[in-house]
C-alpha cells in the first residue's frame, strides 16, 4: 500500500466551525470608531494525514472572499456600508474572489493524550499576492474528529490591500488584522 492509500482525509464542517477576522480602528477619532468583527461564511478545508503522523499532514483552506459578514451589533446602514467597502475597496472581491492557504510544513509538539501544539507553514494567496505564513494552532484528534483552533495576525499591506480611512483620515483601520478559527473536521 502506498502512503496515499494509507492517508486519512479530514474535511472541515463549516456548520460546526467558527472562522472570523477582526479589524481595529486607529486615528484621532478611533475611540468613536468601530473595530468590526467579520464572520467568514463560505469556506472549505481539508487535512490529509498520512500514516507518518501530523508532521506529514497537508492542509488546504479556500475562502470565498465575498462571504465575509459583519457580526457586530451595528445598524443595517452601517453593516451595509462596512461590507460594501470591504468587498469593493479592501478585498476587491470582483478581481480576487478566492483566498487560499496551502500548507508546506508542519511542526508538532505533543501536549498529552490526543492534543498537540502545531505550527503550520504554507502559502497564503490573498488579494493577488502569495506569501509564506506560519499559523499556530492547538489540534486534537478524537475518534473520527480533528479539531484545530487558534488565531494569528496578518498585515493587510503585505498583500497589497489599501487601508481604509474615513473622515479625512481621522478614523482609519489598522494595518494588522486578527484571524481566529475553531475548525471541526470529520474523517472521510
Amino acid at each position: 500500500m502506498s502512503a496515499a492509500e494509507t492517508a486519512v482525509r479530514y474535511v472541515v464542517n463549516a456548520s460546526m466551525s467558527r472562522f472570523s477576522v477582526r479589524a481595529f480602528a486607529t486615528g484621532l477619532f478611533s475611540s468613536l470608531g468601530h473595530s468590526p468583527t467579520l464572520a467568514i461564511r463560505n469556506y472549505t478545508g481539508e487535512v490529509t494525514l498520512p500514516s507518518g503522523g501530523l508532521e506529514q499532514a497537508l492542509a488546504r483552506l479556500s475562502v470565498e472572499a465575498g462571504s465575509l459578514e459583519v457580526t457586530d451589533d451595528v445598524s443595517s446602514k452601517d453593516r451595509a456600508e462596512i461590507e460594501s467597502r470591504m468587498k469593493q475597496e479592501v478585498l476587491e472581491t470582483s478581481s480576487y474572489p478566492e483566498i487560499v492557504f496551502e500548507s508546506s510544513q508542519v511542526s508538532v509538539n505533543p501536549l498529552g493524550g490526543d492534543r498537540y501544539a502545531v505550527n503550520v507553514t504554507g502559502n497564503l494567496a490573498l488579494h493577488g499576492v502569495t506569501k509564506s505564513e506560519t499559523i499556530s494552532a492547538q489540534v486534537s484528534l478524537t475518534g473520527d474528529t480533528l479539531r484545530a483552533y487558534g488565531d494569528f495576525s496578518l498585515r493587510q499591506t503585505d498583500y497589497g490591500i489599501k487601508l481604509v480611512s474615513v473622515a479625512g483620515g481621522t478614523l482609519k483601520v489598522k494595518d494588522e488584522v486578527k484571524v481566529s478559527f475553531d475548525f471541526s473536521a470529520r474523517k472521510q
